[in-house]
């Protein structure tokens, strides 16, 4: 013990000590700035520089590459390389001068701050330049699909839906917009309807195959558009034929056949339900014929409505039941508008008048109770020869009535217009 005291108080020992542990610092600091060693860094990240200068003279943009990392073999002071990590690098590429035909980059390593790379060496580069896709960027426009996935209730239909805008434009590398063909929509599921639906949706950018396509790089307008979807109510409702009854056909004695009877209608709810029958457009004047007719007529739909049942005429046959004709001449007529200078100068000796209605009545017409009258007041400025139309009736015995076969429901009489102080 009174040796080690002896020891620790002696100066020259403390001074051998320090000595050595100095060599000892020393020796490592040297071996560690001038022994080189060599590591490899793997998964070092690709950063690429330039971009907006090859978007701005090219109008080019950067789509892919073979490589978003590499791997470097580093040679340098072991001090220096064993302190590196490999997420301490970047892999960095100048694409400013990329074309569609030049797409080859050389990569140079960036070392962290403050570190002295003057005895750093690269020993290899895996791989040892970067390739990439370069695409033109352009714009364009594709149409907006869709399908609704709820149902209508029983006794509405769906339509074909429908979006706004129709069309959507796409920005970005022409490389990718040219794979998209269309946007589609899916919309209204788990609903049940029994109106129009209309809601604000978003979409799915699809190729040809209908296959969702990528958006990376893509940009969208407008991100959201409207779907709508018609629902129209179905009813069936029925043809009426706008019927005058003349000549002693009644509603009683007449027999009015309608095919088809009905039509099937699909429309907005609120308006269809409003119409209960279809009338037609057409009088159907029973005073143009005898005893039957048929007649073919367009079926007028209402606007808004559409006509499901796919027929557009409806023809209409008559039979008049339990009446009979009797013919009688017509030689008396009365005219109404004539001017007191203006001479009526009948060039007619007479007019044959058919009437219908039951035979009791018949048998008491004569000649004298036919009235023929005729409105002459718009000739009163021209004088000379005229055909003029009479109405023919039978106002002492109601329940007959003048019928024409031809389908012409009036009568027409040859006159003269002349001044009377020039009659002849």
């Amino acid at each position: 013990m009174k040796m080690i005291k002896k020891l620790s108080d002696s100066k020259i020992f403390w001074m051998i000590i320090s000595f050595l542990v100095s060599l000892a610092v020393w020796v490592y600091v040297t071996s560690e700035e001038t022994v080189e060693s060599t590591k490899t860094f793997r998964n070092v990240q690709v950063e690429l520089v330039g971009e907006e200068t090859l978007l701005n003279l090219r109008n080019l943009v950067v789509i892919d590459s073979n490589s978003p990392t590499v791997t470097v073999e580093i040679s340098g002071p072991r001090r220096i390389v064993n302190s590196l990590e490999a997420e301490d690098l970047i892999a960095q590429v100048d694409v400013s001068k990329l074309t569609t035909n030049f797409t080859t980059a050389s990569f140079s390593i960036i070392f962290p701050s403050g570190v002295d790379r003057r005895n750093l060496r690269i020993v290899t580069k895996t791989p040892d330049s970067i390739s990439f896709m370069v695409s033109t960027l352009t714009t364009r426009t594709v149409p907006v699909k869709g399908g609704f996935t709820g149902k209508a209730v029983s006794g509405y239909i769906q339509e074909t839906p429908y979006f706004e805008p129709s069309t959507i434009t796409l920005s970005g590398p022409e490389e990718y917009l040219n794979k998209v063909d269309h946007a589609y929509v899916t919309f209204g599921k788990e609903q049940t309807l029994q109106s129009t639906y209309s809601i604000e949706t978003g979409y799915v950018l699809m190729d040809e195959n209908d296959v969702p396509c990528s958006t990376d790089g893509i940009t969208c307008s407008p991100e959201v558009i409207r779907a709508t979807l018609p629902v129209l109510q179905v009813k069936e409702v029925p043809i009426i034929p706008n019927v005058e009854y003349k000549a002693g056909a009644t509603a009683e004695n007449t027999r009015i056949k309608v095919e088809p009877e009905t039509i099937k209608l699909a429309g907005d709810s609120a308006v269809l339900s409003e119409i209960n029958s279809i009338e037609l457009l057409d009088n159907l004047d029973l005073s143009t014929f005898k005893n039957s007719h048929t007649v073919t007529y367009q079926i007028p739909i209402p606007n808004g409505m559409r006509n499901l049942s796919g027929v557009t005429e409806v023809t209409v046959t008559v039979e008049i039941l339990g009446l009979g004709t009797k013919s009688f001449d017509v030689d008396q007529f009365t005219w109404t508008g004539v001017s007191d200078d203006v001479e009526v100068i009948v060039q007619s000796a007479k007019i044959p008048v058919l009437m219908r209605g039951p035979s009791s009545l018949l048998n008491r017409i004569t000649p004298y109770l036919i009235h023929a009258e005729g409105d002459l007041s718009n000739l009163m400025d021209t004088m000379g020869d005229h055909f003029v139309t009479v109405q023919v009736s039978v106002p002492a015995i109601p329940g007959v009535g003048p019928i024409q076969e031809d389908g012409k429901p009036d009568y027409t009489v040859a006159i003269r217009l002349v001044k009377k102080d020039e009659t002849p």
